[in-house]
């Protein structure tokens, strides 16, 4: 669907300037210089996005934000602002503006903010699609992100859930490898089957040859009767051991003969038992390096190592981040009765410029502490653990750890921004939470190219 972008500004130049630049880009686009008329036409025909003034002789630009986002929460707004109302601006996308484009604005400008907040926008929507009907069941297997290296995973998914190959899934903690096995078991002719899941090194090797293979009645002390392991249980659907490197070598020996042999022997009994279970694994470990060390058994690995999925960090994929973020609020919107509809930009800067080494369980933290403590309904910086602060003003501490003046420290900053993201103005302003216009003249005055 072609966006539509609702313009509202008493000056006809800005209007027609506006109007002409984003027509130019193919979007759908209503102008307007009355308030009044520009709300009368949201409530007809809802936007993905509204640019107003700030200052209006009849209703200021605030006004119109607070109404339009009262009715449409997810319409985003851009806020168009002279000097004098610059600070008012700021203060605005505290309360839910999108962003504020700072007289004078170049099309670049008003291109690059629209692109984000249309992002934004339809970020939103996807993750409200994914926790919508059959929220339960899809949650347990949507995988959120639009990166390279999501959506070649989510390939590799569709092409071996139909056959009945073993799966090992390796990745860091936290990097959601419980959740790629319930998308293989989904999108396998099992998945009306059950899928069970179990951790190798939550338990010793006893319990772990009780939970895996059940037991026969009588067959030790207190086993009053017979009892159906999860192999069993899994039969027709799906097993999941997860942390499958750290399962001990006599497991090791017996769930290699299961999948030899398709057949298991309880604890305690003689009879053997017919099984059909499909087996995916999952480990942080490097299991390759186990087997070479003698640790892991070789001939097991290539039995449940037959297709190999390598989960990326979330730091490898920063740009899923904005989409988790949303989703992720989303469902604990729900949990916590919460009506929390955005996250500041500066919020968002933070999040995307952290290093997440517990992944995307750390973000799940992040942000379940961050709903908590908020108290209005959008999460902002302050909102977010200490720790994200103090990490992003160590990354850029010189050296020699030396104090600097005031002056120093932006300078140095914004020296270490732009070294980062590779010179990109609206990638550093956008950090730094001020406009482009604005990030020139720091650079023109620290003489910074």
């Amino acid at each position: 669907m072609t966006p539509h972008i609702v313009i509202l500004d008493d000056e006809p130049i800005t209007l027609k300037q506006l109007r002409r630049i984003l027509e130019k880009d193919g979007y759908q686009v209503s102008a307007f210089s009355n308030p009044q008329r520009a709300l009368q036409h949201i409530e007809q025909a809802p936007c993905h996005l509204l640019i107003s003034d700030v200052r209006m002789p009849t209703m200021d630009g605030f006004e119109v934000m607070t109404r339009v986002k009262a009715r449409f929460p997810d319409t985003e707004v851009i806020l168009i602002t002279g000097y004098a109302s610059l600070d008012g601006a700021v203060e605005a996308t505290k309360e839910g503006a999108f962003y504020y484009l700072e007289k004078p604005f170049t099309p670049d400008q008003v291109r690059d903010r629209v692109k984000q907040a249309l992002k934004l926008n339809r970020d939103r929507k996807i993750a409200a699609m994914h926790t919508s009907a059959g929220e339960r069941d899809f949650q347990a297997t949507v995988i959120i992100g639009e990166s390279s290296k999501i959506r070649e995973i989510v390939s590799i998914i569709q092409q071996i859930g139909p056959t009945d190959c073993n799966v090992m899934i390796t990745g860091d903690s936290g990097s959601g490898k419980e959740l790629v096995a319930r998308a293989i078991h989904a999108a396998s002719k099992r998945a009306d089957g059950p899928f069970m899941g179990f951790n190798c090194g939550a338990l010793s090797e006893t319990l772990i040859d009780n939970e895996l293979f059940g037991h026969e009645k009588g067959a030790f002390t207190g086993a009053e009767s017979q009892s159906t392991g999860l192999l069993e249980a899994a039969c027709g659907g799906t097993l999941f051991l997860d942390e499958i490197g750290e399962m001990p070598h006599a497991m090791q020996v017996k769930l290699l003969r299961v999948l030899q042999e398709g057949e298991l022997i309880r604890v305690g009994g003689s009879r053997p038992v017919p099984i059909d279970v499909r087996i995916v694994s999952a480990t942080a470990v490097d299991v390759k390096a186990a087997v070479n060390g003698g640790a892991f058994r070789k001939d097991l690995y290539f039995r449940i190592n037959v297709v190999n999925i390598k989960l990326p960090g979330l730091s490898e994929r920063k740009e899923d981040i904005p989409l988790l973020a949303c989703h992720i609020l989303s469902r604990l919107n729900r949990r916590g009765g919460k009506d929390i509809k955005a996250i500041s930009q500066r919020a968002m800067a933070l999040l995307r410029n952290y290093a997440f080494p517990g992944n995307v369980r750390e973000l799940e933290n992040i942000l379940e502490r961050a709903v908590a403590v908020c108290q209005g309904d959008v999460i902002r910086a302050c909102d977010l653990p200490p720790d994200l602060i103090e990490f992003e003003l160590q990354a850029y501490k010189p050296p020699d750890e030396q104090f600097m003046t005031l002056a120093e420290l932006e300078q140095d900053y914004i020296s270490h921004l732009l070294k980062i993201t590779g010179g990109l103005r609206t990638k550093t302003a956008e950090i730094l939470g001020i406009d482009r216009a604005s990030l020139w003249r720091k650079m023109k005055k620290y003489d910074l190219r």
